[in-house]
Order: structure tokens, then C-alpha cells, then sequence
């Protein structure tokens, strides 16, 4: 059976590697002249020596836990938290620890071990109606997984997920930390991550007020930023009802409702795309069956968060155990 792959993200390179070891005939198309991702945090749980074990080598730092710096009242209203102001802070430990592993040689180890099985990537190939058109004319099955902006998603006239922004850039300060910070703001919150020889600092929050607020953010802490990047973060469930073509990963929106962490969730997704496969219909009634009561539980748990955290705060306990994975 011939497969394509659009996109070689990591979900799509992940698949070519897994199909490619079955015995298909796996062809990635990728619009981009080199692959990795270059905007991304790159913070994932221990989950992700399951997919892929040779990622070990990668681990640049491990996380062991959060704090979550919850603004008074007037901040919140203004959604631009100052560092020095006293507030009550939450330590949230994680079930898995968090690893730290750059997204761009994350996606190009799995690309190498894609190609050592089989799998051919092609490189600057522009999705378009006619060329997909093509695709499907030469593949039996055809497999989305081309990002939050998807044009596979946007070819079969599917509706697009929510969504939100994420703004980061980088000070020349070493800080090998074992936890992050964030804080949140109205839909959203600010991060620093501890990366050894930088610190990073970023917001998710809606397209239309992330970069106010994060320019309010960095002035008001007399913050300066290096190397600032910018991307969309989906959030939804969008999956056809098509025998031939589907969507994995970013494509569909699986991402975290309060993160915006996508990758485990893709590979998971990844999986399910394996167990099921080639039955496109079948894999959609598992991803509903595993993804959509998490969805709804994690959005609830939010607005509850935000609800106490804002206004109740010292009705939430100072230390937190939480299955990280599948809740934020």
C-alpha cells in the first residue's frame, strides 16, 4: 500500500518511521527546504522515551515541577502580572517528570530514522488543490499532518480549530533550574523555562492581545528579549469522515486546552492512527473515545482554576500532584 504523509512535522515523520517499518510505501511531502521546528519550547513529559527511545541523547534539562504565580485582583484585570509583586504561589508536581530536548533535532532524529527504514521525504513541495489531487490519484491513503494552518484540513472544507499565539525569546543568563514559572493571565499565562545557558520567556494567549500583553509584560519587568518567534497553537478536534484521507496532530488541534502541549498528545494520536490502520473511520471513533472526554474534563478544570486563582485564591492548596499528560 502507498502512503503519503503531508508534512513533516513530528507527528508525520513518526509515522512514516512506524508504517515504513510495517512494510508501506511511505512518501512525506514537507513545504519547508529542511525540517525541524524551530518555535517551540520543547518541554516534554518522560512520555516521550515510549515513542522514541533514542530521544535520551537529546535531554537538555528535566523539570520536576511548576510554579504558578497567581496575580491579585487589579492584576488580573490588567493581565500583565510584575515579578516583584507579592502573590500567592502554587507548586504543581508533576506525575512524569518534564524533559527539555530541542524540537529541531527532536523532528530530524526521527527523519533519519524514517529514511534508514524506508521512508522517502521530499522537501519543498507546496501543498496545493491540484497537486493534492494528484496525491490522491497515486496514494491509497493520504495522511494530514500539517500543522495548525493545515491546507489538507483546509482542502476537504473542514472547519478550523481555535486559536491562540505563542510568543518566545531568549536572555543570555545561565539557569539550569529543575522547575518552571508562569503566570497566568486572562486566557493564557507567561512562562520562563530554565534552558542551561539561556532563559527563555513566552505567552499563549488569544492572537489579538498576546503581543500586547507580552510587550506590557517585558517593559513593566524591564525584561529585554533575544531571538523573538512567533507561532499559531490550535486547540480543537477537526477529523473527516473520509475512508481515504485524515488528520493527525496539530491538523486535528490536538493540543493541551491550557499549554497548548502538543506532542505527546500527537503521538498518542500517532498510535491510535497505527492500531487502526489503514481504517481511517475506525481510528476517529477511538480518537473520540480517548481525546474528547479529556478535551471537556481539562477545559471545566480551567475555568475553575481561573475562577479560583483570580478571584479565591486562598481557597487552592500550595502544593499540587498532577497527571500533566492529560489534564493541562
Amino acid at each position: 500500500m502507498k502512503v503519503a504523509i503531508i508534512g513533516a512535522g513530528i507527528c508525520g515523520l513518526y509515522l512514516a518511521w512506524k508504517l515504513s517499518e510495517r512494510g508501506y510505501d511511505v512518501t512525506v511531502f514537507e513545504k519547508k527546504e529542511k525540517i525541524g521546528k524551530g518555535v517551540c519550547s520543547g518541554l516534554f513529559s518522560e512520555r516521550i522515551l515510549d515513542f522514541i527511545p533514542e530521544s535520551q541523547k537529546l535531554i537538555q534539562n528535566k523539570i520536576e515541577y511548576c510554579l504558578i504565580h497567581l496575580p491579585k485582583n487589579n492584576e488580573a484585570k490588567e493581565e500583565v502580572p510584575f515579578l516583584q509583586t507579592p502573590k500567592k504561589t502554587l507548586k504543581i508536581k508533576f506525575g512524569k517528570k518534564f524533559l527539555l530536548i530541542d524540537h529541531f533535532e527532536l523532528d530530524n532524529l526521527v527523519a533519519d530514522l524514517a529514511r534508514k527504514v524506508g521512508a522517502k521525504i521530499l522537501l519543498n513541495h507546496i501543498l496545493t488543490r491540484q497537486n493534492l489531487a494528484k496525491i490522491e490519484d497515486d496514494f491509497e491513503r493520504i495522511i494530514g499532518c500539517d500543522g495548525a494552518l493545515s491546507q489538507t484540513r483546509n482542502s476537504l472544507r473542514l472547519k478550523n480549530p481555535q486559536f491562540r499565539l505563542g510568543i518566545q525569546g531568549f536572555i543570555n543568563e545561565k539557569n539550569s533550574s529543575n522547575f518552571v514559572e508562569t503566570w497566568p493571565t486572562g486566557d493564557g499565562f507567561i512562562w520562563k523555562i530554565p534552558r542551561g545557558k539561556e532563559i527563555e520567556w513566552g505567552i499563549i494567549e488569544k492572537p489579538k492581545v498576546a503581543k500586547e500583553i507580552f510587550d506590557k509584560f517585558l517593559a513593566k519587568n524591564n525584561l529585554h528579549l533575544e531571538r523573538i518567534n512567533s507561532a499559531i497553537v490550535p486547540q480543537g478536534f477537526i477529523v473527516p469522515d473520509n475512508s481515504k484521507i485524515t488528520l493527525c496532530g496539530d491538523a486535528v488541534g490536538l493540543t493541551k486546552p491550557w499549554s497548548g502541549g502538543g506532542v505527546i498528545w500527537g503521538l498518542t494520536a500517532a498510535d491510535l492512527l497505527l492500531k487502526n490502520f489503514p481504517d481511517f473511520l475506525k481510528y476517529k471513533n477511538m480518537l473520540k473515545k480517548v481525546f474528547l472526554p479529556k478535551i471537556i474534563f481539562s477545559k471545566i478544570a480551567i475555568k475553575i482554576f481561573y475562577l479560583l486563582g483570580f478571584n479565591f485564591s486562598w481557597f487552592l492548596p500550595k502544593n499540587l500532584k498532577i497527571e500533566s499528560d492529560f489534564l493541562i
